[in-house]
């Protein structure tokens, strides 16, 4: 049957504000600014092949914070490169502040942006009709992988577009966070397999693992504090459980039962742990480098 339980993304402004309280609540962008500084610069060291000019996309890249990050660490290990950098993003209140924080930011004169405001799948089609034979030295895929109907499919789909040193990036949730125990418990009332996906890198990395592809993989350990989610009528925590199950306004339109399950699995050790009278969400992500197709 059908579920009625509408998702979030549908509903752009409430989707934002339920990230941004999630991005004030958990120290996920901590993590990844960690795996940038400490982890990333060796990686994209190995790319480039020497060359002076580096093509870069980055598939869902939101207000552009961790690309921007991440294309300093790239210009720290091959300095005098220009970029050309291919934005990829549907949502046109991300890509403005990204466009802004560009604007504002001085000494990115080396890379030259092209905006494409359109979601990964029609970026795949349009390089499919346009017949581009441009090859990637980086591409990363952070966070995005849930809202493409065929996550496996766009994946090789961008792996086949990495030059002979190239990299694919891939950030989702950790198959080992309280994200995976409760997708693997509420996967089929929760996900609209039209709009979002609930994979985490453990899926991903079973299908790379068939298909014999060549990658590295890291655990970031991150946290999110979901406390009010356990008040009733908490305008904090509703959007919290919003953000969490994906699902617009979760807390009045889920039938009674599967809120209490959610709730109850919410608060499991499994999911969470308890500190100091708050309830910590374990929001550990996963990274998955990919290499070229040989």
């Amino acid at each position: 049957m059908a579920s009625p339980l509408k998702s979030l993304v549908i509903d752009d402004n409430r989707y934002q504000k339920s990230f941004q309280l999630f991005l004030e609540r958990s120290s996920e962008h901590q993590c990844m600014q960690d795996f940038i500084h400490n982890t990333l610069p060796d990686i994209l060291a190995s790319i480039g092949d020497g060359k002076s000019h580096l093509n870069v996309i980055g598939v869902g890249s939101g207000a552009g914070e961790i690309d921007l990050e991440m294309l300093s660490q790239l210009r720290l290990k091959h300095p005098g490169v220009t970029v050309d950098n291919e934005v990829v993003e549907p949502s046109s209140m991300q890509l403005h502040q990204y466009k802004v924080m560009v604007s504002q930011k001085p000494n990115l004169d080396y890379i030259k942006f092209t905006w494409n405001k359109m979601t990964s799948s029609e970026f795949e089609e349009q390089w499919r009709v346009k017949k581009m034979t441009k090859k990637a030295d980086f591409i990363h895929m952070i966070q995005m992988l849930y809202y493409v109907k065929d996550p496996r499919a766009t994946i090789e789909f961008f792996q086949s577009l990495l030059d002979k040193k190239g990299k694919l990036l891939i950030i989702l949730v950790s198959g080992e966070s309280g994200w995976g125990k409760l997708w693997r418990t509420y996967r089929s009332q929760l996900c609209n397999t039209e709009i979002s996906q609930c994979v985490t890198t453990g899926d991903m990395k079973s299908f790379l693992d068939s298909k014999g592809v060549s990658y590295q993989s890291y655990e970031l350990p991150s946290q999110m504090e979901i406390t009010e989610c356990f008040t009733e009528g908490d305008e904090k925590g509703e959007l919290l459980l919003d953000f969490l199950t994906e699902v617009l306004d979760f807390s009045n339109t889920a039938s009674p039962e599967l809120k209490a399950g959610v709730l109850e699995l919410l608060q499991h050790p499994d999911c969470s742990m308890e500190s100091n009278g708050k309830v910590i969400f374990n929001n550990n992500l996963g990274v998955i480098v990919i290499d070229p197709q040989t």
